[in-house]
């Protein structure tokens, strides 16, 4: 059985190898840099104390498969209604519904927060995510194409968002 919960301190170093595993081997996340403990832990603590939650999916004996949280879309004012999100799970515990799971969540939180408009950045070529964000009800609003670079190719960054009321 998979919970899900608000992440603590502790739970930095299950995030950083979940991260770290997606800058090594996906184009999930566009960074090439790992990061450490540390540098979730102070994340987390960022994310939190900024009043944006972060969760993380827990299987059996509260390991950590995967995490969730959203944070500005932009920093403008005028944007101060509208959040984008991102969700990771664990490479050996992918299609078992954690991220859905995860989603469901956050879009609760998000919703409980009197938010308007979730924003998903996906990597075009990413057709699970993609797949997950439309079943939980998010519309395709634009793909920019190669805006991004990774692994010694350009990538195109499709955009959803899910209207929150």
């Amino acid at each position: 059985m998979i919970t899900v919960r608000d992440a603590t301190a502790q739970d930095a170093q299950a995030l950083a190898e979940i991260y770290n595993y997606a800058v090594q081997h996906t184009t999930a996340i566009w960074n090439e840099t790992c990061v450490d403990v540390q540098n979730r832990a102070q994340w987390i603590s960022e994310r939190q104390k900024a009043g944006f939650p972060v969760l993380v999916a827990c299987a059996a004996q509260g390991v950590v498969v995967g995490y969730a949280s959203y944070g500005p879309w932009r920093l403008f004012e005028g944007y101060r209604y509208t959040v984008e999100h991102s969700v990771y799970v664990r490479a050996n515990c992918q299609k078992r519904g954690i991220g859905r799971l995860l989603m469901q969540a956050l879009i609760e939180r998000a919703k409980a927060a009197g938010l308007h408009v979730m924003v998903a950045g996906i990597e075009a070529e990413n057709a699970p995510s993609c797949r997950l964000h439309a079943q939980l009800g998010f519309v395709q609003a634009g793909t920019m194409r190669q805006v991004g670079t990774k692994f010694g190719r350009w990538l195109d960054l499709s955009f959803m968002t899910l209207n929150l009321e």
